[in-house]
C-alpha cells in the first residue's frame, strides 16, 4: 500500500486549479508554507483540502498529520473504501506522485524497488481521503480500492486517485462514494523506477 507520496505543488497553482472548478480555497489557519517534498511518509504532515462547513462553495487548505493510531497502536495510513459511504470527514490529499514498492530483482538485496506513479495528463492530482480528530490531533488517511490496470503489475491494492471532475463531488458528503471511489482507466498513470 501507499506508504510514501510526493507533493511539489505550489500554493498559487492549487488555488487557481480549484478556482477553475468553482471551489474557492481558504486558508483558515493562515497561509501554509508548502515546501516541495519528494517524500511524505507516515506521520509526516501534508496538505489536505476539506469542505468549509460555514461557507458553501469554499474549502479550507490545511496541513495535517498523515495517519492516526489504530486500536493496536499501528498507524492507519490507508483505509479500504469498498462498501463504505464516508458521510463525514472527506478530504482531498494534494500530491503530484505516489510510490509503490516491489521485491528487489536481486534476491540477496535487502532493499525494494521503488516506483513513482504520476498522472499522464495532469501535473498534479488529489487522492481521496478522510480526516478525523484523534488522540494525536486531526489526522488523515488515504482511501484504497482494487488496483487499476496501471498499478496492478506492482501491487494488489491502490490509493484512490480522483479525476479532477470528481474533486467537488468527493467533498460533498451527499455524493455517493461508490460512484467516485474507483481506479483510473488504463494509461491514466505513468510509472518510472526511482529506486
Amino acid at each position: 500500500m501507499c506508504k510514501d507520496y510526493r507533493t511539489r505543488v505550489e500554493l498559487d497553482t492549487i488555488r487557481q486549479d480549484f478556482s477553475d472548478i468553482k471551489i474557492r480555497i481558504r486558508f483558515a489557519e493562515g497561509m501554509p508554507n508548502l515546501q516541495p517534498r519528494d517524500d511524505v511518509r507516515i506521520t509526516d504532515t501534508g496538505p489536505i483540502v476539506r469542505a468549509a462547513i460555514d461557507d458553501p462553495g469554499a474549502a479550507d487548505l490545511v496541513q495535517r498529520r498523515w495517519s492516526w493510531p489504530g486500536p493496536s497502536g499501528k498507524p492507519v495510513y490507508n483505509f479500504r473504501s469498498e462498501n463504505r459511504e464516508f458521510t463525514s470527514g472527506r478530504c482531498l490529499i494534494i500530491a503530484d506522485g505516489f510510490y509503490e514498492f516491489t521485491t528487489h530483482s536481486d534476491p540477496k538485496s535487502k532493499r525494494k524497488h521503488k516506483w513513482l506513479f504520476t498522472k499522464t495528463d495532469e501535473p498534479w492530482f488529489c487522492i481521496a481521503g478522510i480526516w478525523r480528530d484523534t488522540d494525536v490531533g486531526e489526522a488523515f488517511t488515504m482511501l484504497t480500492t482494487e488496483p487499476g490496470p496501471d498499478v496492478a503489475p506492482y501491487h494488489n491494492r491502490q490509493i484512490v486517485v480522483l479525476k479532477r471532475e470528481d474533486w467537488a463531488r468527493w467533498l460533498d458528503p451527499r455524493s455517493s462514494a461508490k460512484d467516485i471511489l474507483r481506479p483510473l482507466p488504463r494509461g491514466s498513470l505513468k510509472v518510472e523506477q526511482v529506486g
